[in-house]
Parts: C-alpha cells; sequence; structure tokens
C-alpha cells in the first residue's frame, strides 16, 4: 500500500482517522501500531512476521545491554549491530554480491551457477538505520530505553514515515510516543493535512508527469539521444527526484502531524545550495545526519588516532582524517542506495566534490558569488543524478558523453506542453527559496498558521486532493523513486 494509491487515500486512511480520533488516549498506539503493521503487511506480507522477530529480539538484547558495563555491553552492541547489517546485507546485497561472483568465475570459464533471486522487504534500509540509531544511542547512554516493548514496536511500525523515512531518531520521538496530546489540536491536524496534500501534488502532479518523459528519454538509443534531448533528460530528472522524494517526506511529516507526532524535516530548498558541502546539509536531511554521527564522526575520531602528527607531505593531518572519512561514508551511503556499481561511483563522486570542497573548491565559489556558486553546484549534482539513474556504468557513462558533446539529431520525443508547464513549476519552486522571505512564509504555514491562512490553504488542500485523485485513477500506479532503497 502506497501514499499515492486510491486503496489509501480513499480507504485506508479516512477510516484510520475516523477511529484514531474516536479512541481514548491509552488505546491510540495500541491502534496506530496494529495499522502499521496492517500498513507494511499489505505491501510484504511475507516479511512482516520476520520484521516484527527481529523487533523484539532487538528489544529484549538492547534492554539487556542497558544493564550492562565494559566488555559485556560493548559486545552486545556489536551483537546488535551485526545482526541488523547482516539482514540488511543479505536482503538487499546477496544478489550483486553473487552477480559479481558469477562475472569473476565467468572470466576463468566456469559455467553459469543457478541462484534464487531475493526479494528485497520494502523499507528495509530506513527500518535497518533505525534499529542501528536506537541501539548505538543507547550503548552510548545518549537514550534511555524504550519502557515497553509496544512503544519500541511502534518506533518501527509506526506507517507514515516506516517505508521511506525521514529516519527517525528515539530522541526525537520518544516523548511524543508516551505523551503527545499538546500537539493533538485541530490546527496541528489541518496543518499536517494541508502538508499532506502538498506532498501528494508534488508527487502526483509533478514528478510522475516530468518521469513519464524522464524515462523515454533515458531509453533512447545512441543514434537517438541528442546534446539538447540530453540535457533535458537531465535537468528533468533532476527535479523529478526532488518532488518524488521531498513530496513522500512532506506526506510522511504531515500524516504524522496528523496523529500528534513532530518528525524532522528532510529538505530544505537543496538546489539553492552553493556548495555540494552544503546540498548534503539541505537534501535527505536525516539521513546526511545519520551517516555523520554514526560512520564520519567515528571514523575520522579513529583516523586521528593513527595520525599523531601535524604535517603528513605537506598537508595538514585534518585534512587526511577528512579525506579518509568522508571517502568511506560517501562510499557506504551510495551503497546504501542500492546493490549496483552506479550507486557506489554516485557515492564516490559525491565524495570527490566534498574533498575538493575542503581542500580548495569553497573558496573560489565563495569568490564567485552567490547566483554562479548555486549554478556551478546545480550542475555538478545534475551530473551526479545522470550517474545515479543510469542502470549501468557504460549508461552513465554515454549519457554524460552525449550531454558534452552538443551533437544534434531529430528529436524522437515528444516534449508535450504538461511536461514543460510542470518543469517550469518544478523549477520555480525549486529555486524560490532564494528569498529569505519564502522561509519565513512557509514557517509560518507549517508551524504557526492564521485562521485565515489555514483556511485558505485548507480549501487549496482539497483542490489538490481532487486533481492528484483524478490523475491517480487515469494514469495508474507509480511507486515513489526510494521505494527501491
Amino acid at each position: 500500500m502506497i501514499f499515492n494509491s486510491s486503496l489509501f487515500l480513499l480507504y485506508f486512511l479516512p477510516f484510520f482517522l475516523i477511529v484514531y480520533y474516536l479512541l481514548g488516549q491509552k488505546f491510540k498506539n495500541w491502534f496506530l501500531l496494529l495499522a502499521g503493521i496492517f500498513f507494511y503487511a499489505w505491501g510484504a506480507p511475507k516479511f512482516v512476521f520476520f520484521l516484527m522477530g527481529s523487533v523484539v529480539i532487538d528489544f529484549f538484547i538492547v534492554n539487556l545491554m542497558s544493564r550492562e558495563e565494559g566488555d559485556s555491553r560493548k559486545r552486545l552492541m556489536w551483537l546488535l549491530v551485526f545482526m541488523n547489517l547482516a539482514l540488511l546485507l543479505y536482503f538487499k546485497y546477496m544478489n550483486f554480491f553473487f552477480d559479481q561472483f558469477q562475472a569473476i568465475m565467468g572470466w576463468f570459464g566456469s559455467p553459469p551457477a543457478e541462484w534464487t533471486r531475493i526479494v528485497l522487504p520494502v523499507g528495509i534500509s530506513f527500518i535497518t538505520f533505525q534499529k542501528l540509531a536506537y541501539s548505538l544511542d543507547v550503548y552510548k547512554k545518549q537514550q534511555p530505553v524504550f519502557a515497553k516493548l509496544q512503544d519500541f514496536a511502534l518506533y518501527i511500525f509506526m506507517f507514515p514515515q516506516i517505508l521511506a523515512g525521514p529516519i527517525v531518531r528515539p530522541g526525537q520521538i520518544a516523548s511524543q510516543i508516551t505523551d503527545r496530546k499538546s500537539q493533538e489540536t485541530i490546527d496541528y491536524r489541518l496543518t499536517g493535512f494541508i502538508r499532506f496534500m502538498i506532498g501528494l501534488a508534488k508527487k502526483v502532479l509533478i514528478a510522475d508527469v516530468i518521469g513519464t518523459t524522464v524515462n523515454e528519454i533515458f531509453e533512447l538509443g545512441p543514434n537517438e539521444l541528442s546534446s539538447g534531448i540530453a540535457w533535458i533528460g537531465a535537468i528533468a530528472y533532476t527535479f523529478q527526484i526532488y518532488f518524488d522524494f521531498s513530496g513522500y517526506s512532506d506526506m510522511a511529516i504531515g500524516l504524522a502531524r496528523m496523529l500528534g507526532f513532530k518528525l524532522p524535516e528532510n529538505f530544505n530548498f537543496p538546489y539553492i545550495s552553493q556548495s555540494i558541502t552544503e546540498f548534503w546539509r539541505r537534501w535527505h536531511i536525516t539521513l546526511s545526519f545519520w551517516f555523520r554521527d554514526y560512520i564520519f564522526l567515528p571514523l575520522a575520531y579513529a583516523t586521528s588516532r593513527k595520525l599523531p602528527k601535524e604535517y603528513y607531505i605537506g598537508l595538514r593531518a585534518d585534512k587526511y582524517i577528512y579525506l579518509i572519512a568522508t571517502s568511506v561514508t560517501f562510499l557506504l551511503c551510495g551503497f546504501w542506495h542500492g546493490a549496483a556499481w552506479t550507486f557506489i561511483i554516485w557515492g564516490a563522486y559525491m565524495a570527490l566534490f566534498l574533498i575538493f570542497d575542503r581542500l580548495f573548491l569553497l573558496k573560489y565559489l565563495k569568490k564567485a558569488g552567490r547566483i554562479p556558486s548555486i549554478g556551478i553546484t546545480f550542475l555538478l549534482i545534475t551530473v551526479g543524478w545522470v550517474i545515479f539513474r543510469s542502470g549501468s556504468p557504460d549508461d552513465a557513462w554515454f549519457y554524460i558523453q552525449r550531454m558534452f558533446m552538443f551533437r544534434g539529431t531529430e528529436n524522437v520525443v515528444w516534449l508535450n506542453p504538461k511536461f514543460w508547464t510542470m518543469l517550469a513549476i518544478a523549477i520555480l519552486f525549486s529555486f524560490w527559496g532564494i528569498s529569505k522571505k519564502v522561509d519565513i512564509w512557509i514557517e509560518k504555514l507549517y508551524f504557526n498558521p492564521g485562521n485565515s491562512m489555514i483556511i485558505v490553504f485548507s480549501v487549496i488542500s482539497i483542490i489538490l486532493f481532487i486533481l492528484s485523485e483524478a490523475t491517480i485513477t487515469s494514469s495508474g500506479f507509480n511507486p515513489f523513486i526510494y521505494f527501491r532503497f
């Protein structure tokens, strides 16, 4: 079941909200947990009991770890890390590892072996990261354990964000699980409804419309893809993935607000970034912070202990530390996104420009000024998304070559007015955050709107819902891009 389906919008969500609002406080968490399990089971019935079992095991091992000290505590922490990463590696990456093994054996003339492809459980990457965040925060004594299994299970199974985030730390939501009465107000619910409908429109009316043309362009062959069309496809995909994923995040945050929860923000106008470093502070914020806190900082600390001198070959030790920690972190970040070489190359590409930022690029971008810096950064991001979108390294190299060959061919893709209209709207709403007044206005809309603003945007949200539902009915199923991960 997905948010942008008629089944969810017309049946599941209305029924759930009616029952949820009528229930007393002591039953709401139970109902929300059961709804989350049902929601997950609808899309992954074969894995729901497996996930429930892993939640129970994690809960009791973390509770045991919280009572231990010294080596016993550390051993239990490593057990939790190993169990969760082993499951992620098995389900998400075993097919990839087997394919690489087959390729290597093929070089030596070995015949292909039989292999039953492993099905990827939906949402496993995000679920694993939340479970690891809880285990590691408790280990470091930054977070008390959940007192009840029900509370920990709800932290994992909360259906607004179980499939594709935002990645919620236990400290960001634990107190809300036990008490959120102050947030269960009409204004909170209405602003959540508005946020949800804005996210739905971003996905259905913008991302999906742009995505239809993007798919056609990326499927063109060598004799059909001109440089102009290649640039249009690359730029269009840059906005498609933003509106697709930020649309999901808006829907998740909005749904949670309708239930009295406040989830962390996940996007902050990433395409107005003036460097790749700034981009990763604005794009998929919860994932960026997860990698920073649990991969980059521990790696940087461990590396610093190995480099006692201040300079090595004329370069400061802190720059070596950043280079090593950034390289490893973003290779893992790329691999987290998918079991394919294109994702690993994309992670290396991002790491390269983050290192360039640290070494020299930030200085030159600052001298260039705000608008040129935004333009240069946007170009680098667009090329990166081509790598991310491509099916193989060869496909990515071919596409990028065509972008910079400036070669023309007869256009075989019809760029209809609807595509141009939605692309223009996407560009407008991606870059209007350059004005600081927009940040203030959005902050007011989402968190402190007046009665008149709520009424106006509630009406707009109803119109967006009607348009979105009509589009869903006519166009059919369009999964979120990040459901692949």
